[in-house]
């Protein structure tokens, strides 16, 4: 009865607080969740003779330099060459195609193909003279050493270079290596135990979370590597007598460690292996000789414990109501920098959403920095997931009511030596209960106080809460005494550069539509704000940006008031508005639109409620005011002002950075789960 029960209480809480649009929402959120895409089939070129010459030349100076070493027949040759050609990387690359043995005939047509370094080689060397010989000469500031025998796949070298940029310890980065067919045939390497290098989860379904992310490996196979120049340079290179491209990997994986840095397989750079593999579907001219042998697997079932326990010696999970969309709510942008520093304190994170959607691009921004996603058909139910893996976490972190009142029981069951923490994100009942007496709803205050029962069952059910204010916690202090609570707050970029005054005009509004708050808040500001802000500043415009507007919202569009919707990046009307606005007139928690302005030096003038909890003072950081007309004359002042905008922007970003900042975010989250500090 209690499965019957439960959802059907959530759906009438939803009803009463926050009305039926939202509900819907809601519902068919739930319903359509997205379950994660499969590995698409690799894209293949099957060109027909005769085969004319590629223009290689690169993009602008190179910032790679892609080796290949060939013995391999011309037409196999080409069309790794052409794959490359078309692949359509932003990064511009060089291409230093070595001959180790090519036909006479081959080596003659390759030297026709405009921007192709071709090194001849007096007689064949193998793989790693090849390399060295080809590195002496490289421009790019990395090196990317490819087999003939491959195709690559689109945005393969772009993901493979931003992986240096997001993981600052990487060394080596490899790709997710396929078959023609489209099936996985190595996702990172491990060593057997006569040294040889063996593919790990080698035909299995290449779509499973645990080969989607980027993770560090001990090693990949040597068919498509990326290393910084400096770095190959520094550790000498590989050993000059390999001959096997698997054992130049292995080799460069031993040199990398002992450099103090790291081999990372990277999922989203994927690349088609033709060598050694004779299949139905694969046409004699890709058979590649030579050197190239089908990898040796390990079954799946054998590398999963691999797979799961590299290096990191803690392990987090987090649950969220939804996928985390940094682009869509500020709860979002706060969840995706928590995890971040989660991994900078030495955690390997797994997250998922409560209802295992998995929607794009949003699975691939995570899994891009190292992040485990988990979703559907893969994982059932979370309870299932804990029931198999609930002992390898450490830390156990639930966000929002919701989320964690359906998983705190399975975490509490499976996780027996994991911490587990309750994030509140805001106190619900609080806003809930701002709600009632701004209506002066008995109804609404019954729900509210239904919700705090909730909200403080959890907390005693877990061993710490988050809160992101300190009146929050202050709240709960007299709430509840014998909770133990910390406050994490939100946690924000801070932008470098402040576009100058003058150079500005307007005032924005930022906010997700599905939070009920925000819906108010703007009719609030349209019908009350902007009739008397008008008539001080008549040539005023505002922009109002939020997901999925309701009618309510679209229908006070006008000539100077422009619904925008969804706005992926809004970092351009931070630049270019000169007052940010936030007249919430109910809520709870911090608030993300007011943080995320201050951040870019933008001015904000809010309500009392809007700015709770922030370190803001009036006059000083932020301009504050509850009733139309005093708020319509802050922002008219503050919109005229150039001295106060300054005063404000400058302090308004000391705040940001000394609260807000990615810095104050560790500082909390090191405190709260009891981690020392770096020496």
């Amino acid at each position: 009865m209690d499965r019957v029960l439960r959802p059907l209480n959530r759906a009438l809480l939803v009803l009463r607080t926050e009305g039926l649009p939202i509900l819907l929402r809601k519902l068919k959120r739930r319903l359509l969740a997205t379950p994660a895409r499969r590995v698409r089939p690799p894209r293949l070129l099957r060109l027909a003779a005769p085969l004319h010459p590629l223009d290689l030349t690169p993009s602008g100076p190179p910032r790679c330099s892609v080796i290949i070493p060939t013995r391999e027949p011309f037409a196999l040759t080409h069309h790794c060459l052409a794959a490359l050609a078309q692949s359509s990387a932003a990064t511009p690359f060089e291409t230093i195609l070595v001959d180790d043995g090519m036909d006479e005939g081959a080596a003659r047509r390759l030297a026709t193909y405009p921007g192709l370094r071709l090194l001849r080689q007096p007689r064949p060397m193998g793989v790693a003279a090849a390399c060295l010989r080809a590195a002496a000469i490289a421009r790019g500031d990395y090196l990317v050493l490819l087999s003939p025998a491959t195709q690559v796949q689109s945005g393969w070298l772009d993901a493979l270079i931003e992986t240096f940029a997001d993981a600052p310890a990487a060394g080596l980065v490899g790709s997710r290596l396929l078959d023609a067919r489209g099936r996985q045939l190595a996702a990172g390497a491990i060593r057997d135990p006569r040294g040889s290098l063996r593919g790990q989860g080698a035909l299995d379904d290449p779509g499973r979370p645990q080969y989607s992310y980027r993770r560090p490996v001990e090693a990949c196979l040597g068919v498509a590597l990326v290393i910084e120049t400096a770095l190959f340079r520094q550790i000498g290179g590989c050993a000059p007598n390999l001959q096997s491209a698997d054992d130049c990997a292995a080799d460069l994986a031993s040199r990398v460690h002992a450099a103090g840095r790291l081999v990372y397989y990277q999922p989203l750079s994927s690349v088609v292996w033709l060598g050694g593999i004779e299949t139905a579907r694969t046409p004699p001219l890709w058979r590649a000789r030579g050197r190239h042998s089908a990898p040796t697997p390990v079954p799946p079932s054998s590398d999963q414990g691999r797979l799961d326990t590299d290096a990191t010696p803690r392990r987090a999970l987090v649950i969220d109501n939804y996928m985390v969309m940094p682009d869509r709510e500020s709860g979002s942008v706060r969840m995706h920098n928590l995890l971040r520093i989660l991994q900078m304190l030495g955690f390997r994170v797994t997250f998922a959403a409560a209802n295992l959607e998995a929607p794009q691009p949003y699975v691939a921004q995570l899994q891009r920095i190292g992040i485990e996603v988990l979703y559907r058909p893969y994982v059932r139910r979370i309870r299932d997931h804990l029931a198999t893996r609930g002992r390898d976490y450490d830390l156990v972190i639930l966000s929002r009511a919701d989320a964690a009142a359906r998983t705190i029981e399975a975490a509490r069951t499976f996780c027996p030596q994991a911490r587990i923490v309750f994030d509140t994100v805001d106190l619900h009942f609080l806003r809930e209960m701002r709600l009632a007496e701004l209506h002066a709803s008995a109804a609404l205050l019954r729900v509210a106080m239904r919700r705090r029962a909730q909200e403080l069952a959890l907390m005693r059910r877990a061993d710490l809460t988050f809160v992101v204010s300190e009146p929050e916690r202050a709240l709960l202090a007299r709430e509840a005494p014998d909770v133990r609570v910390h406050v994490v707050s939100n946690i924000h970029a801070i932008n470098d550069s402040v576009t100058p005054f003058d150079q500005r005009h307007g005032l924005v509004f930022i906010g997700a539509f599905a939070h009920p708050p925000n819906t108010d808040a703007v009719c609030f500001l349209c019908d009350q704000i902007m009739p008397l802000l008008r008539r001080l500043v008549p040539s005023v415009h505002l922009s109002i940006i939020g997901a999925e507007p309701p009618r309510a919202i679209r229908a006070r569009a006008a000539a100077d008031i422009e619904i925008l919707g969804h706005v992926p990046d809004v970092s351009r009307y931070f630049a270019s508005c000169r007052v940010a606005v936030a007249p919430l007139r109910y809520g709870a928690g911090v608030k993300g639109k007011i943080n995320q302005s201050l951040a870019h030096g933008l001015p904000v003038v809010a309500t009392g409620i809007a700015v709770e909890g922030m370190h803001l003072v009036d006059g000083q950081s932020v301009l504050v005011a509850d009733e139309p007309s005093a708020f319509a004359a802050a922002v008219a002042r503050l919109h005229q002002d150039e001295a106060l905008w300054q005063r404000l922007s400058t302090a308004g970003l000391r705040v940001a950075e000394a609260h807000f900042g990615f810095a104050a975010g560790e500082r909390a989250l090191r405190a709260a789960l009891d981690l020392e500090a770096p020496a």
